[in-house]
């Protein structure tokens, strides 16, 4: 019987690295907050980074749609929250929210597809048919 599919959520300081002059989050910032929720989440796939190192298979971004609705500043405690969404035979689509710690308050809603690929022939590969069985979307 298939069960919710996977989700995880990861939390993550505001650093003076991740913002620009005026301390605000910048984009390429919230993006590497969602690669480490989305590596956390893809563990729960079976794909943790050991096994990808194994079978030389990777989950690989293809597409990435981010809203952003309100800044992050600096010090902030942000929640990443993650989840699989979407299953074709050869795509996943994963979603995420980010959220500020102290008020609650939605700062960034993203969508990622993703593909699997073997490396290092860059082949794309069909998604695990368990998958589809495992997870009711």
């Amino acid at each position: 019987m298939p069960s919710a599919p996977p989700e995880f959520e990861t939390r993550e300081e505001v650093m003076f690295f991740d913002t620009d002059c005026g301390g605000v989050v910048h984009n390429l910032a919230y993006l590497r907050m969602i690669e480490t929720c989305r590596t956390r989440l893809a563990a729960l796939m079976g794909m943790n980074l050991r096994a990808m190192a194994e079978t030389r298979q990777y989950p690989v971004v293809t597409r990435c749609e981010i809203d952003y609705k309100r800044p992050a500043m600096l010090g902030d405690w942000l929640v990443i929250r993650g989840r699989l969404a979407e299953l074709t035979r050869a795509r996943f689509w994963c979603t995420f929210e980010m959220v500020r710690e102290a008020d609650g308050q939605l700062l960034v809603t993203a969508r990622q597809a993703l593909a699997l690929v073997k490396m290092p022939e860059g082949k794309p590969l069909r998604l695990p048919a368990a998958w589809a069985e495992q997870w009711q979307l």
